[in-house]
């Protein structure tokens, strides 16, 4: 994003204001506006794939973050003429709903869903009532947002991926540093996941029903025979096409294993093959 390099030093230069200063300033409302239309438009993201790795790009947390500071708490109501039957919420008056049009081709179903202005869905995504994405998110071509899903702020999702219903995908905004969570293209995800704390999963990978991800507890892969685990410098990484299920481990001590006890980890069973690709391609005919 270097044609952009003049917008992210005006926005570093502003993030040390305090709100009350930034709020008087003109300069930083027109900063903050004109990256908001780069945000919405999906032209500046919060990490990006460069040589098969994932960056982050601190600036646009903090552009975020300015826009938050600038904000003031403002009563909105869908239905001006009716504002207390119609729906209403309070929030910054920076980060009100996003506006969708037809132009979008984004199929919003009725019933409760809402993106927050600052997210980024491309055309042919689709989204099953209720769910919720919010600001900094990136939600690529084709995917599918299924019921009761969130996608996290700064979270980015691939092409053709299906969060299936109740998933929830981690918001990592602060620190400012910090991997969001990734989702690769055309990765499937259970029902009842949870992607949190930076998790990348890679392309194609499937995340089975009820699958937890976070920092603090290791995946276990039986084919390889390998252990994946965050680190002080790096996140955790789902390898490509890896089919994760979830699973448990015994718990050490003489406690433990008088009462049979053991702990919740996600497991590795196979690499995605011709039989897992039969079982997801039905999802093709939702979108």
């Amino acid at each position: 994003m270097a044609e952009y390099e003049s917008l992210k030093q005006d926005i570093l230069g502003f993030s040390s204001a305090g709100a009350a200063e930034l709020r008087e300033t003109p300069a930083a409302w027109k900063v903050f506006e004109e990256f908001k239309k780069l945000l919405n438009a999906g032209l500046v993201r919060a990490a990006e794939k460069s040589g098969g790795e994932w960056t982050v790009n601190s600036w646009v947390k903090q552009g975020i973050l300015l826009g938050m500071r600038l904000g003031s708490l403002q009563e909105y109501h869908v239905r001006p003429d009716a504002p207390v039957t119609g729906f209403s919420f309070i929030d910054k008056d920076t980060y009100p709903l996003k506006a969708i049009t037809l132009e979008n081709n984004v199929r919003i179903v009725p019933g409760g869903s809402s993106v927050r202005d600052g997210a980024y869905l491309a055309p042919t995504v689709v989204m099953m009532p209720p769910a919720y994405v919010n600001v900094g998110a990136y939600v690529d071509e084709g995917t599918m947002i299924d019921s009761h899903a969130l996608v996290g702020s700064c979270a980015q999702v691939g092409k053709k991926v299906h969060l299936s219903a109740a998933v929830q995908v981690g918001g990592v905004l602060e620190p400012v540093g910090a991997m969001p969570v990734i989702i690769e293209d055309e990765v499937m995800v259970g029902g009842n996941c949870g992607i949190y704390e930076g998790t990348i999963v890679r392309e194609r990978a499937v995340i089975g029903t009820g699958v937890i991800l976070n920092g603090s507890t290791p995946v276990y892969d039986l084919a390889l025979n390998a252990i994946y685990r965050k680190t002080a410098d790096k996140p955790l990484v789902i390898p490509a096409g890896a089919v994760v299920v979830a699973g448990s481990r015994r718990i050490k001590g003489d406690f433990a294993a008088e009462h049979g006890l053991s702990i919740y980890t996600p497991v590795i069973v196979k690499y995605r093959d011709a039989r897992t690709d039969s079982a997801t391609v039905l999802e093709e005919a939702l979108r």
